[in-house]
C-alpha cells in the first residue's frame, strides 16, 4: 500500500529510514525535511562497530559498502595515564566523518526517489499536511517532540561532567584514552580516527576541574590552547579544531540523557535522538539511530494498521535499549568517579575501563574486582580450551584405541 511519509530531520536516522521504506516499496511518497543547508552538520566523526556494519549489509548492501569504503577501522585500544601507556587488542571499531555519512545516505536516498528538502524548517504546531506518517528525527532538541512533551513524557537528566567535542589533525591508529592530572583534578580525552587526516577528540572533566582550570570563563580559542598543552604528548604536537555554536554559547556541554514514556502520538513517531540518548562514552548513538530506522521500517512492513506498527516499533526498541541504557549509565558513572580507579596500575585501570558497564563495579573495591575478573577470565579460557580440546581428545583416544585393536584383530574397521 502506497503511503506518504514526512521525515523531519535529515540526520542518519531519518535518511536511513527513507532508504529502507523506498526499498520496501518504490511507490511510497517520502520527503526528508532538514532545516540546515545541505553539507552542514555538527560534530566530527562518529564511531560504530562490526555488528552494525553486518546489519547494514543485510538491509541495503549498496549503502553499507559505501559507508565501509569511507570508514577507517581499528582493533586496538590505548590508554595513557600520566607518562605511562598500555595497549590492548579489542573488537573491531570503525570511524567515519559525520558529514561523509550524511552525504552517502543522502545520495542513496535521492537515487531511490526520496525528496530531500534542505533549509526547510517545519513548524511544530503545523506539521506536514496529508502525511500518513510524520517521523520526528530532528534530534535531542526535537521541536515536534517538545510541542507534545506532556504526551510523550519526555525527561532530560543532565550529567555531572563537562565535555567538548573537537576535531584534530592527529590521526589515531587505535581508540585512544588519555588521562592527564592537573592541579585541579583529572581531565581526559577519547580519540579515534574518522578519515585519512582527521580524528575526533572528546575532552571531559569534572565540574571542579572545569572551573579550576578557568575553562568556564575561557573562549574557544583559549580553551583549545590550554587543551593542546595538556594533551601535547597524546596529540604529538597536532592541533585541536573547534567549531563554535552558531548562537555564541559555550562549546562545553553537559551530556543530557533523554527518555520518553511513549514514542508515538497518532501518526507522529519519534526516531533516534528525538526518542532517546545514551552517553557518548559507549559510542552507540549512531548505531541506535540506524537500528531504530531498521525496526520502524520492519514494523511498517509487517502491519498495514499504523497503530499496530508503531506499537510494535516502540515495544521492540524499548526492550532492545534496556541493556544499552544501563551500560551507558554505568559508563558515565565510571568517569564521574574516576579518582576511584585512576591510581591503579595502567593495565589494571584499563581492564576496569573495559568493565565500566558492570553494575557490580561501583560496589566492589577496584583491585578486588580486577582480581576476580581476571580469575573469571582465566576460568572461561580454560572452559573454552576444554570445549575445543574435547572433540580432538576424543578423536585421538579413539584413534589410539582403534590402532591397538587393529594390532590384535586386523578385521576391525572404523
Amino acid at each position: 500500500m502506497r503511503v506518504k511519509v514526512d521525515c523531519v530531520g535529515g540526520g542518519p536516522a531519518g535518511l536511513y529510514l527513507s532508504i529502507l521504506l523506498k526499498l520496501q516499496d518504490p511507490s511510497h511518497d517520502i520527503t526528508v525535511h532538514e532545516r540546515n543547508p545541505e553539507g552542514s552538520t555538527y560534530g566530527w566523526g562518529v564511531t560504530y562497530w562490526r555488528g552494525l556494519l553486518d546489519k547494514l549489509h543485510a538491509y541495503d548492501p549498496e549503502s553499507a559498502r559505501a559507508i565501509a569504503d569511507h570508514s577507517v577501522n581499528w582493533n586496538e585500544g590505548v590508554a595513557r595515564v600520566r607518562d605511562l601507556a598500555t595497549r590492548h587488542s579489542g573488537d573491531e571499531g570503525f570511524g567515519i566523518g559525520r558529514h561523509r555519512l550524511l552525504e552517502l545516505l543522502a545520495a542513496r536516498a535521492r537515487s531511490l526517489g526520496v525528496r530531500l528538502e534542505y533549509e526547510h524548517e517545519i513548524d511544530a504546531a503545523d506539521p506536514p499536511a496529508g502525511a500518513d506518517l510524520v517521523v520526528a528525527s530532528d534530534g535531542v532538541h526535537s521541536a515536534l517532540r517538545t510541542h507534545h512533551a506532556g504526551h510523550f513524557g519526555s525527561e532530560l537528566r543532565p550529567g555531572r561532567n563537562h565535555y567538548i567535542w573537537l576535531g584534530t589533525t592527529k590521526v589515531f591508529d587505535a581508540f585512544t584514552f588519555a588521562f592527564v592530572e592537573t592541579d585541579h583534578g583529572w581531565i581526559w580525552a577519547y580519540g579515534y580516527g574518522f578519515g585519512p587526516d582527521r580524528s575526533t577528540c572528546v575532552v571531559e572533566c569534572a565540574p571542579e576541574t572545569f572551573t579550576g582550570l578557568g575553562l568556564d570563563g575561557a573562549d574557544e580559542a583559549e580553551s583549545l590552547a590550554l587543551l593542546e598543552k595538556l594533551f601535547a604528548d597524546t596529540l604529538d604536537g597536532h592541533a585541536l579544531i573547534g567549531r563554535s555554536p552558531d548562537d555564541g554559547s559555550s562549546p562545553w556541554l553537559n551530556f543530557r540523557t533523554l527518555t520518553n514514556r511513549t514514542w508515538y502520538r497518532d501518526n507522529l513517531v519519534l526516531l533516534g535522538d528525538a526518542a532517546h540518548t545514551t552517553h557518548y562514552s559507549i559510542g552507540a548513538g549512531t548505531t541506535l539511530a540506524l537500528e531504530d530506522a531498521i525496526a520502524l521500517a520492519g514494523a511498517l512492513r509487517e502491519h498495514t494498521a499504523l497503530p499496530r506498527a508503531l506499537a510494535q516499533y516502540e515495544r521492540q526498541r524499548k526492550q532492545a535499549l534496556l541493556p544499552v541504557q544501563s551500560a551507558a549509565r554505568y559508563s558515565a558513572q565510571w568517569y564521574e568517579n574516576l579518582p576511584r580507579y585512576i591510581q591503579l596500575p595502567p593495565e589494571h585501570m584499563f581492564a576496569l575501563l573495559g568493565q565500566r558497564h558492570s553494575p557490580l563495579l561501583p560496589y566492589v573495591p577496584p583491585q578486588l574486582y580486577y582480581r576476580l575478573d581476571k580469575a573469571a577470565g582465566q576460568l572461561e579460557a580454560l572452559r573454552r580450551l576444554k570445549r575445543w580440546l574435547g572433540p580432538k581428545v576424543a578423536r585421538t583416544v579413539h584413534a589410539r584405541t582403534l590402532t591397538a585393536r587393529e594390532r590384535s584383530d586386523p578385521r576391525v574397521t572404523d
